[in-house]
């Protein structure tokens, strides 16, 4: 998982790092990048993607609010965003949670709360399986037991099954997850599992080249997988295009 945390003070933000690459270990690889300001996490916002966002309300050169707000209404993210900070009172957490936050924490913060707060946003930000099992997204299937996704013309058509790579399977269970928002070239490199400072330029793109031509993302059946420039891909509904 990949968690972008802004913090101004270094011993806060080296307390987060440390709690939460301790506490969520056992949960699967945590990779954390530290902010001082927020006009640097914005920068970065413009071109990469977070599964989560962990923002102090008091940060330098655009407070955790402001960059919420941005976060929501110019950039039309929903990546989830934990609001820490000092400020306890009903109308701070209250004014914190109508711009966007999808939580909220008082510091100092207890290290098992905080996990227990980021595993939940986390998982409400995935799409769920009511009993754990395969997972179905309109006319989709995908099972993780057995990287499987399968495909239904409709109701009673026999389903068109298609076996996926692991990592071909982490790709797409990701885009799944983000339907509609852009995820990064970075984001999509350590879900498959690389070192995004050793993957060969083009590991990704013949990724996403393989997955468009197995599953026809194409719009033919409803789901487009683009490319967005200078940023990553996003999978979509295919009438967002108009067609």
């Amino acid at each position: 998982m990949r968690i972008a945390i802004v913090e101004d003070e270094l011993s806060q933000q080296t307390l987060l790092v440390r709690t939460l690459e301790e506490q969520l270990r056992r949960d699967g690889s945590v990779q954390c990048e530290a902010f001082f300001d927020g006009m640097a996490l914005q920068s970065v916002l413009r071109r990469e993607s977070f599964d989560l966002v962990i923002l102090d309300w008091s940060i330098p050169s655009m407070d955790g609010l402001e960059l919420l707000r941005w976060l929501r209404l110019w950039k039309g993210s929903s990546v989830p965003v934990l609001m820490i900070s000092s400020k306890g009172s009903e109308e701070d957490v209250a004014e914190a949670l109508n711009s966007g936050a999808d939580d909220y924490i008082t510091k100092p913060f207890r290290p098992v709360e905080l996990r227990a707060r980021v595993l939940r946003l986390l998982k409400r930000s995935k799409p769920q399986s009511p009993d754990g099992g395969p997972l179905n997204i309109g006319r989709w299937t995908l099972d993780p037991v057995g990287h499987l996704v399968s495909y239904r013309e409709s109701p009673e058509a026999e389903p068109e099954r298609y076996t996926l790579t692991s990592r071909e399977f982490s790709l797409i269970l990701l885009l799944f997850s983000r339907l509609g928002q852009t995820v990064s070239r970075g984001h999509l490199l350590e879900t498959a599992g690389y070192e995004t400072d050793e993957a060969p330029s083009r590991t990704l793109d013949s990724h996403i080249y393989r997955l468009r031509k197995k599953l026809f993302l194409d719009a033919r059946r409803g789901m487009a997988l683009r490319t967005v420039y200078g940023q990553g891909y996003q999978l979509g509904w295919a009438e967002e295009d108009g067609q």
